[in-house]
């Protein structure tokens, strides 16, 4: 639905929310104000504070609340919209699992009965997130992105029997591309199609693009290991305790894969702070081709979603620039 043909969205009021924390926390609190964070597009997070002042977290999966409108997905395709409760549970449970911290869980409600989406509750972390400590001051931040480094190394130990998102292949389940790299090169021949029709800089240069994608793709060897990897892992999606210690967030793209596609979008994000990050054994062939193919998600995907009504375009107009004109000078060297 465009924008201009959608009911204005509204976020959800202490009176919609009330229902859900009573259940959640037993009738002993009672909830006086909510606040809707910034930066969700895929589902609400809203911020609970209780009369005896402590907050929790609420996350709610409904349409109203996921800006992409991307209707129904594919769960075989690791790339796929990333959304819901589902893939929530079986990510927490994964990381539980290989003992990588994630805000603590406190409630769960599918039922509908409280709320007409699925819904779930966690612990608030009150420490802030590592990029906002990285910005204040890199120094003072450094034991936080170095115990950041002992939880990638947590988590990129862990591997799983195939590739794809961890609620199917946990249960039995095989993707629907027939290898990691296979699929990233698909994906960043439809990102090329996609922003050609959008931005005349890339339609000028497609069919160089699509060579240098099918290039770089070309020299990539298979490969059998599968590795365990957040997949969208910047510093915004790295909560602090308040003992400083790192915890994961918005979880529910978790897949085995390639760990070059982690550290790729690693390097974007962290910039100059990545070297503290870095592990030995990478596939050069595979940086190579999943850079330029991230890039090119990059300005894809925050195109598209600004097609829509997402009420903060301004970042996501910089996020698609600052990617679009990195994708030329990829190209050109």
């Amino acid at each position: 639905m465009s924008a201009a043909a959608r009911t204005p969205r509204t976020p959800l009021t202490r009176h919609d929310l009330a229902p859900l924390t009573r259940t959640a926390f037993g009738g002993t609190r009672t909830l006086t104000a909510v606040t809707r964070l910034r930066g969700g597009s895929k589902k609400g997070v809203y911020r609970l504070t209780l009369d005896d002042d402590s907050t929790a977290i609420a996350y709610v999966w409904s349409p109203d609340e996921d800006y992409w409108d991307a209707g129904p997905s594919d769960p075989r395709d690791p790339f796929s919209h990333g959304t819901g409760l589902d893939l929530f549970n079986a990510a927490h449970d994964r990381l539980t699992e290989a003992g990588v911290r994630t805000p603590r869980l406190l409630h769960i409600d599918a039922t509908h009965t409280r709320l007409p989406a699925d819904a779930a509750i966690v612990e608030d972390l009150t420490g802030g997130s590592l990029e906002e400590a990285l910005r204040r001051d890199p120094d003072t931040a450094g034991p936080a992105l170095a115990r950041f480094a002992e939880t990638l190394t947590a988590l990129h130990a862990q591997e799983g029997p195939a590739f794809g998102k961890v609620a199917l292949v946990d249960t039995g389940g095989t993707s629907s591309a027939d290898s990691c790299e296979q699929r990233v090169t698909d994906g960043a021949l439809r990102d090329i199609a996609a922003t050609a029709v959008r931005d005349a800089r890339i339609a000028d240069v497609r069919d160089e693009l699509e060579g240098r994608v099918r290039e770089l793709a070309s020299r990539v060897r298979p490969r059998a290991r599968h590795t365990l990897i957040h997949g969208e892992l910047g510093p915004d999606h790295v909560l602090l305790d308040a003992d400083g210690n790192p915890a994961l967030i918005d979880i529910e793209g978790l897949m085995y894969f390639d760990v070059e596609w982690e550290h790729v979008f690693l390097r974007i994000r962290l910039g100059p702070h990545y070297d503290a990050l870095r592990a030995p054994g990478l596939d050069d062939d595979r940086l190579r081709l999943y850079r330029l193919a991230m890039h090119l998600s990059l300005v894809s995907g925050p195109l598209r979603l600004l097609d829509g009504d997402f009420p903060n375009p301004g970042p996501m107009r910089a996020i698609a620039e600052s990617n679009l004109l990195r994708v030329l000078e990829l190209l050109e060297g």
